[in-house]
């Protein structure tokens, strides 16, 4: 028996077999690193799931500051998209693919059709909403309320993973942390003259991780 890609996502791998049908006929496609989703302006045409990769959802101010509001991993989806389909409204924000990703859009008559007639496609739907809606006002609180060392530490941490380098601009964590990019470089030239990291172009190399621990603190 073939595998459907939806067979790959755990809520909707028992889906009554009408609503298997209709996601059977919607192929999953590969998107290049760097390609764009959707800007702010457009209409939702489709309902967006990553199934592996990464897309990283941004806004962008009036004065051209940029924030990161979550990013879309292997089973999820963005809650930008379900907003805008569920409300009829344009995008807010604009969705840029950060790792080459695999994706599936559900055309909005598939979509309205599964919302209406599928329990386990609407649980999925709604459950993932509620996630992704989590993210951001994590996002807001650490705006508010975590010192932006302690959040450039931690996002150092997250993105080197169990490596000690970091392959990022100054301007990409900006936007991951909520700040401006000359904020960011300071910041980062703070933690090199003590010692913590190294820099070079497009590369941060973690040098003493227990302190950025120690920096972090609460931010994680």
């Amino acid at each position: 028996m073939s595998q459907h890609w939806f067979d790959r996502i755990g809520a909707l791998a028992g889906i009554e077999r009408e609503a298997q049908a209709l996601l059977a006929a919607v192929p999953s496609r590969r998107l290049k690193k760097g390609a764009v989703l959707f800007r702010a302006g457009d209409e939702a045409r489709a309902f967006l799931i990553v199934l592996d990769g990464r897309v990283t959802v941004n806004i962008t101010g009036p004065t051209g500051r940029e924030i990161m509001l979550y990013e879309v991993a292997s089973g999820e989806t963005c809650v930008q998209t379900t907003l805008a389909m569920l409300a009829g409204q344009p995008y807010e924000g604009e969705a840029t693919v950060t790792e080459s990703a695999e994706a599936v859009a559900i055309p909005r008559p598939v979509f309205d059709r599964l919302l209406a007639e599928s329990e386990p496609f609407r649980a999925f739907v709604f459950a993932s909403f509620g996630r992704r809606l989590t993210d951001v006002i994590h996002l807001l609180e650490k705006v508010a309320f975590v010192p932006i060392e302690s959040r450039l530490a931690a996002m150092l941490l997250d993105r080197a993973g169990g490596t000690d380098q970091v392959s990022v601009t100054h301007q990409d964590l900006a936007s991951a942390i909520g700040s401006a990019r000359e904020v960011v470089s300071r910041r980062l030239d703070g933690l090199r003259d003590r010692g913590m990291v190294e820099l070079a172009r497009g590369v941060v190399t973690i040098l003493d991780r227990k302190a950025l621990q120690a920096i972090a603190g609460g931010a994680w």
